[in-house]
C-alpha cells in the first residue's frame, strides 16, 4: 500500500469542504488538481507567477507554451476579456462545454499581470463541470487548467492516476490537494478556435467539439 503526501478530498461526499480547501489553496498561491470534464487538471491563480512557474516545473511543460484557462460563465470571460462580435454564437452554442477560444484581454495590465497569454491571446473556455464551474464562480476570477500529467505522458482520468503519476516528484512538485471527483470516461481534449480579422473561425486544435 502506498503511502502519499498528496492531501486527498472526495467532492463527491463533501463538495462544501472541498470547495473551501480548494479556494484557501488557490488564495494563499497554491496548486490543485481537479476533474474537469474532459480529464484532471492542475489549477492556480493564473495571475500568481510564482504558481504558474511551478506547474510549469511540476509537468516539465516548456514555459513558450500557454497555460489554458476555464471561467464560469460567460459573464466571467466578459469580464475580463474581448469577446468579439462572430465568437458570441459559438458561445451560445457551444459554453459551457469543451471549446476553448483564443481571446485578447479586456485591457492592457491583464495580459501584463498574467503571464499565461501566447501572441496576446489566451486560451479561455466555460467549463461544464459542476465543480470548477463553482470553484472559478467562488474565486471570482478564471483559473489555470491544464492537464494533471507529465508533459507527454497520457492525460489522468482520475484522482488515483493523478496521484501514481507524481507520486515520485519531489513534494514541491506535487500537487497541494488532489479534488476527488470520480473516475472519468475517455474522452478527446476541447477544441480550440480563433477568429482572424474577417471574422472567420479557425480550428487551432480539433478536439471533442465538432465544427
Amino acid at each position: 500500500m502506498f503511502l502519499f503526501m498528496m492531501e486527498q478530498i472526495d467532492a463527491r461526499s463533501d463538495p462544501k469542504q472541498a470547495l473551501e480547501a480548494a479556494e484557501k489553496i488557490l488564495r494563499a498561491g497554491g496548486v490543485i488538481a481537479f476533474p474537469t470534464e474532459t480529464i484532471y487538471g492542475f489549477g492556480c491563480d493564473p495571475r500568481n507567477v510564482a504558481a504558474l512557474s511551478r506547474v510549469y516545473r511540476m509537468k516539465g511543460r516548456d514555459k513558450a507554451k500557454a497555460m489554458p484557462l476555464v471561467a464560469c460563465s460567460f459573464g466571467q470571460v466578459e469580464k475580463f476579456f474581448k469577446i468579439p462580435e462572430q465568437a458570441r454564437e459559438y458561445a451560445d452554442k457551444y459554453w459551457p462545454g469543451p471549446l476553448t477560444m483564443l481571446l485578447e484581454p479586456a485591457e492592457l495590465a491583464l495580459r501584463k499581470s498574467m503571464p499565461v497569454f501566447k501572441d496576446g491571446l489566451a486560451a479561455v473556455r466555460v467549463t461544464s463541470h459542476p465543480f470548477v464551474r463553482d470553484l472559478a464562480c467562488g474565486f471570482g476570477f478564471p483559473l489555470v487548467a491544464t492537464s494533471a500529467n507529465l508533459s507527454g505522458d497520457p492525460a489522468c482520468l482520475s484522482a488515483e492516476q493523478v496521484m501514481v503519476a507524481f507520486m515520485s516528484s519531489e513534494p514541491e512538485n506535487q500537487p497541494d490537494l488532489i479534488i476527488n471527483g470520480g473516475e472519468l470516461e475517455p474522452s478527446e481534449p476541447s477544441t480550440i478556435i480563433k477568429f482572424d480579422d474577417d471574422g472567420a473561425v479557425m480550428i487551432v486544435r480539433q478536439g471533442v467539439v465538432r465544427l
